[in-house]
């Protein structure tokens, strides 16, 4: 194995080794067809095979039936804030959003630029350290949107809004995509750019029920229509093939790891270990996230003392092989990002950092 450091980073994030063995050497010969995955059509039967294949397993994984459609497009989480007011936005029904932190906030201001649009919930009033506990669900709205995780402030639903027949429940997971078992059918549109937990940036999944793809008007831009996609599967302009590639094998992954109640195990696991270290040196590390209940599986984030302290800590943490421990510049103090592949032993070192770190400052 080559030389691996422990990736903190926000994203992109860590992949699995074998992963990024399997991915390296595609990128050399794909299936023995003498091509690069990098240079193989997207209408070859090797790559359709790929697709598709992609498409079963994530319905699989996530308990969907064939009324959901899988897609794999571009442009990332924040081409998704302006498709989603765009296509499912109806004439005279107001867009209704949760506010927690950044994300939701970029997604809030798109949906604007297209109509009425009301936050229903927020946790601004503490600069995003806890979710929501009251959620409504307005009989009148065209949808309600919530932000699953937020990368940025360390804070993660845990409880979700109360379905309601006829009001779809849209979910950005883009930072906890398969990170835990959940009841993935309550929720009629999720989506998610791949670059936390299923593979590296390039491409975003979207999945919707078929019952939603119809709600777009002819006049919405072609490419920006869901029902354009679904049509062709994904193949209505080149897909970025490669990025597609190593999310089919990071589903693989997942599966042979024993699904998302293992990888939901290991997550609980690495959590653990870190949220403990806080709480237990709580004199010297401060979590950010006011609401425990409200702390994210993925995204640890807390403070030190003071600034100084915290530049130490994340420089010599960078001495000894762990990057990416910067909080956002919004919050600031430490971030640890733990992704699906973060390996639990990374979390051990981080720990047994801390100890020490604080041992001597």
């Amino acid at each position: 194995m080559t030389h691996r450091v422990y990736n903190f980073y926000a994203g992109p994030a860590t992949l699995p080794y074998s992963v990024v063995k399997k991915a390296s050497q595609a990128a050399l010969d794909f299936n023995g067809l003498g091509l690069s995955i990098l240079e193989i059509s997207h209408r070859a039967k090797d790559f359709d095979n790929v697709i598709k294949e992609a498409q079963k397993d994530l319905k699989e994984i996530m308990g969907l039936s064939d009324d959901y459609h899988v897609l794999f497009l571009q442009g990332g989480a924040s081409l998704q804030f302006h498709m989603i007011p765009l296509n499912l936005m109806l004439d005279g029904r107001p867009a209704d959003y949760v506010n927690t932190g950044a994300w939701s906030k970029k997604a809030i201001k798109e949906s604007k630029l297209l109509g009425e649009t009301r936050v229903v919930a927020s946790s601004e009033d503490t600069n995003f350290s806890y979710i929501p506990r009251e959620l409504p669900v307005n009989d009148d709205a065209s949808y309600l949107h919530i932000t699953t995780n937020n990368t940025i402030f360390g804070t993660e639903f845990h409880h979700f809004p109360q379905k309601k027949s006829g009001i779809p429940l849209v979910a950005d997971m883009s930072s906890d995509m398969l990170c835990r078992r959940l009841n993935f059918t309550d929720f009629d549109l999720i989506y998610a750019g791949a670059q936390k937990n299923m593979g590296p940036s390039g491409t975003t999944i979207v999945i919707l029920k078929d019952e939603l793809v119809q709600r777009a008007s002819e006049s919405t831009p072609t490419l920006l229509r869901y029902k354009t996609h679904t049509d062709k599967d994904s193949l209505f302009n080149t897909p970025t093939v490669f990025s597609i590639y190593v999310v089919h094998l990071v589903l693989k992954w997942i599966i042979e790891s024993g699904g998302l109640g293992a990888i939901e195990a290991e997550n609980r696991k690495k959590a653990g270990l870190l949220y403990g270290a806080i709480d237990e040196m709580s004199d010297f590390y401060t979590g950010t996230v006011t609401d425990k209940n409200s702390r994210s599986l993925m995204n640890v984030t807390f403070s030190l003392p003071d600034r100084e302290l915290e530049q130490r800590f994340v420089q010599e943490a960078g001495e000894i092989n762990m990057l990416g421990l910067k909080g956002h510049r919004s919050v600031g103090g430490i971030r640890a990002s733990i992704y699906n592949a973060f390996p639990v032993e990374g979390v051990e070192k981080l720990v047994e950092f801390m100890k020490e770190f604080r041992s001597r400052a």
